[in-house]
């Protein structure tokens, strides 16, 4: 099927499309394209303390490094998927990473061991990588400045329903069969979703748009990025909020069932968090062309900064870890923030680069969620006893990344 409207550019013409005249359903494609990374992060995490006897794990063993080294891949995956996406186009390179995705799945579903699931998840994300950098390369095809925020935050707000009901999918999941059906599932979903673009997705990037692939070329592109001023401080201020937020991916699991004692719980307490970012995803499509992506993103920071010192000082003076009634009332105001600051910082960064959208999307999303894993692992390995540690993540992502926005502001 091929769409027409100013939708779809054409070969030599400018990304200057009405967000208004591009399908619903393509926007719903473009959120199940990005969603492949959530559902694959969030709805094994019911799943997780199941997997260590098959594994040869202990039972006292976390198993964070399941959630973590799907990141590793992502992060690794984006450094090419990028300027392969501007050498030979969109619709290859989406497709193949769902395929490589779907691999993964079943590595992971048939492993006996902790490496070979490791292994398995590393392919998930290098496979999730392609749909998540290319999807944006092609949004910018066809958008720029606020009305890329706009379609943006529309495509983060119904890609954010995904975390809230995949943790109950996968306990769903677990009702029919054991934890390895839950990759089964997910492998399934993907060729599903590969099956949808292919028949409704057409390519954005023309020939005579398109750059030859070299490692020599991305080396230097990603010179190219991290030296412009502005893109380099949105990155790195995407990178510090990406941090403790899949810190808490990593330690959502343990913090509501092991600490807070939720139990099957868990799953209605993880989508309230995360309807607070679609929520916010939502209200950002509606404010970010009256106020501006730049505006939303300071006082974002600002709010996550705020709440979170908050948050911080009354942990500090109460015997044991904040009640659970006092860590959602901080969680969800924060993951509201959080669904300002994703794609509007996404935005910015890619603004300034034009033809180069493709490379660019690897840029921002690469070397941010590089800077961000290790205090991942670092927030959500010294989350045993609580809380506290996230909190203060926040806390610190918030003022740096107020901070790197502001210089922008100054330099503009």
């Amino acid at each position: 099927m091929t769409p027409t409207g100013p939708a779809t550019p054409t070969a030599g013409t400018t990304a200057t499309a009405n967000p208004a005249a591009i399908p619903f359903v393509r926007v719903g494609l473009w959120a199940a394209l990005i969603s492949m990374v959530a559902l694959a992060t969030d709805i094994m995490l019911p799943a997780l303390g199941l997997m260590g006897p098959a594994l040869g794990v202990p039972d006292d063993q976390p198993l964070g490094s399941v959630v973590t080294a799907m990141f590793l891949g992502f992060a690794a995956g984006q450094v090419v998927v990028g300027s392969l996406a501007d050498a030979v186009g969109r619709r290859p390179v989406v497709l193949g990473g769902l395929a490589l995705f779907a691999v993964g799945c079943v590595v992971s579903m048939t492993a006996t061991s902790l490496p070979a699931m490791l292994a398995g998840r590393v392919l998930q994300g290098l496979g999730a990588a392609a749909p998540r950098v290319v999807v944006t390369a092609i949004v910018r095809d066809g958008l720029r400045g606020d009305a890329m925020a706009r379609v943006m935050s529309i495509v983060m707000a119904v890609f954010v329903l995904v975390p809230t009901i995949a943790p109950a999918l996968g306990q769903a999941v677990l009702f029919l069969g054991d934890w390895r059906l839950v990759f089964a599932a997910l492998g399934a979903l993907a060729g599903l979703t590969g099956l949808w673009f292919a028949l409704a997705q057409p390519e954005t990037l023309p020939p005579d748009r398109r750059r030859p692939f070299s490692l020599r070329g991305i080396a230097g592109g990603f010179r190219e990025v991290l030296a412009m001023r502005g893109p380099r401080a949105h990155i790195l201020a995407l990178g510090a909020v990406f941090g403790p937020f899949v810190g808490y991916l990593g330690a959502a699991q343990h913090l509501f069932q092991d600490v807070y004692g939720t139990g099957a719980g868990f799953a209605g307490y993880f989508a309230v968090a995360a309807l607070a970012i679609g929520a916010a995803s939502l209200g950002n499509a509606r404010l970010v062309e009256r106020l501006g992506a730049a505006r939303l993103v300071r006082r974002a920071f600002a709010a996550m900064a705020g709440l979170a010192l908050a948050a911080g000082l009354l942990s500090l003076l109460l015997p044991g870890p904040l009640p659970l009634w006092g860590f959602m009332l901080w969680l969800v105001p924060t993951f509201g923030c959080v669904g300002f600051l994703f794609g509007n910082l996404s935005a910015l960064a890619l603004e300034p680069l034009g033809a180069r959208a493709g490379l660019g999307a690897a840029v921002v999303g690469s070397v941010s969620t590089l800077l961000s894993l290790p205090v991942a692992v670092l927030l959500a390995g010294i989350s045993a006893d609580g809380p506290a540690p996230l909190v203060w993540g926040f806390a610190v992502a918030g003022l740096a990344g107020l901070a790197l926005v502001a210089r922008t502001r100054r330099d503009a």
